[in-house]
C-alpha cells in the first residue's frame, strides 16, 4: 500500500506545472550592447608598450536567450579575441577570450548612458600563468553612434602597460 501512495504520490508531483522561472529586467546598458548584432569593420591601433596598426572585422551575435552578447574580433577574417557580455544581477560583467591564450573576467566599473560609455574593470582570469603575466586589464566601450563603436582594451603584462584602439563602423 506504501508502495502504491509513493508512486501516486510521483505522479501527481509530475503532473503539476512548474511555476515559470522569473526573469530580472536586464540593465539599460545591456540593451545597448544587445543592439550590437551584426557585422562590423574598421581599425585597430596600439600605443605604448606595444605599437601597431591595422584593420580588424567583428562580428556580433546574440544568445542564450538574450542573456548575452558574443563579440567576435577578426583579422584576416580570422577570429583573434571573444568577449562575451552578460549579466550577473544587476551587474553587467564579460569575460575575454584573449589572443595572450588566458580569459580575464571584467565587470562594469563605471556607465555612463548619456555619453555613451561604459568601463569594465579586472576581476580575476583563468589561465593567467602569474599574476604579472600578459593580460586584458581593461576595456572602454564607447557608442559613437548608432552604427559606430569604439573599444580600448588596457592590456598588462611584465610590468608594461599597452592599449589596443579598435574603431568599428556597422556594414550596412
Amino acid at each position: 500500500m506504501t508502495r502504491v501512495v509513493s508512486m501516486a504520490f510521483v505522479l501527481a508531483l509530475n503532473l503539476v506545472p512548474a511555476a515559470p522561472a522569473q526573469e530580472r529586467p536586464l540593465p539599460a546598458s545591456f540593451s545597448r550592447l544587445l543592439a550590437l548584432a551584426g557585422e562590423w569593420e574598421g581599425t585597430f591601433e596600439w600605443s605604448g608598450a606595444r605599437t601597431g596598426t591595422g584593420r580588424m572585422n567583428a562580428t556580433y551575435y546574440v544568445t542564450g536567450n538574450g542573456s548575452a552578447v558574443v563579440e567576435n574580433l577578426l583579422t584576416d577574417g580570422v577570429p583573434v579575441m571573444t568577449t562575451v557580455y552578460h549579466t550577473d544581477g544587476a551587474e553587467l560583467r564579460l569575460t575575454h577570450f584573449c589572443a595572450a591564450r588566458n580569459q580575464p573576467r571584467l565587470k562594469a566599473s563605471r556607465v555612463d548612458e548619456e555619453q555613451g560609455m561604459m568601463e569594465f574593470s579586472f576581476v580575476d582570469a583563468t589561465n593567467l600563468a602569474a599574476p604579472g603575466a600578459p593580460h586584458v586589464e581593461g576595456l572602454e566601450v564607447r557608442f559613437l553612434g548608432p552604427d559606430r563603436i569604439r573599444l580600448t582594451f588596457t592590456f598588462v603584462g611584465d610590468g608594461a602597460e599597452s592599449y589596443e584602439r579598435i574603431d568599428l563602423a556597422r556594414v550596412p
